[in-house]
């Protein structure tokens, strides 16, 4: 149980709590146009959307974990290393679709926040796409089992997940109907889909 600014002591009730805060977070960030202002492709860039997202609800938003992790039978990147392996990350080039996807690999492989990798970086990898090759991704178009599959095995073999991805590229960069598809989806991804993007517009 993750100790929270919300009070919550039910594990339950927290991630249906912290769906909807991040969720609105996440309109107002696209909606605001402050997505644009963060860096693109860094650490310092993906810790500012997990701090805005996750700031009402952590303490530790933002900030490099100082716990070891794994997830399933796959263990992040050790705390001690993590602060050298994301200066290594930041130098990792990212001029064309395979390199991208390449240094998304290597973030997911650090984790390098408590809770919120996912969707913090999901967002961060959409931005060095938009910048770089004038693509996003739709991610109601990417399978959430085959995603988590080729996700484990990306350290090994990344050719699955360049497929996955590269199939549910979309050149509607600015298009607001991917982006909320976007923030739903990485809900799906970690089992939570309690809020609709569209009931918490207003």
């Amino acid at each position: 149980m993750l100790k929270n600014k919300l009070g919550i002591e039910d594990p339950i009730e927290l991630a249906k709590a912290e769906e909807k805060v991040t969720k609105i977070k996440a309109i107002k960030l696209f909606e605001t146009g402050k997505l644009n202002l963060f860096e693109v492709g860094t650490f310092k860039g993906l810790s500012q959307i997990h701090k805005y997202l996750f700031e009402d609800v952590y303490e530790f938003a933002g900030k490099i974990r100082t716990e070891n992790i794994s997830k399933s039978n796959f263990r992040f990147a050790s705390a001690m290393y993590l602060e050298e392996a994301l200066k290594q990350i930041d130098k990792m080039p990212q001029s064309n679709f395979d390199e991208i996807i390449e240094k998304y690999i290597e973030m997911n492989i650090a984790h390098p926040f408590r809770e919120g990798n996912g969707r913090s970086t999901r967002m961060w990898l959409d931005m060095i796409l938009k910048q770089e090759i004038g693509k996003v991704i739709d991610w109601s178009k990417v399978d959430k089992e085959d995603y988590l599959l080729a996700m484990e095995r990306s350290p090994i073999k990344n050719t699955e997940i360049k497929f996955l991805l590269k199939e549910a590229l979309t050149d509607k960069i600015d298009d607001r109907e991917v982006y909320m598809k976007g923030i739903d989806a990485s809900y799906n991804y970690e089992g939570y889909s309690t809020y609709k993007v569209e009931d918490l517009k207003n």
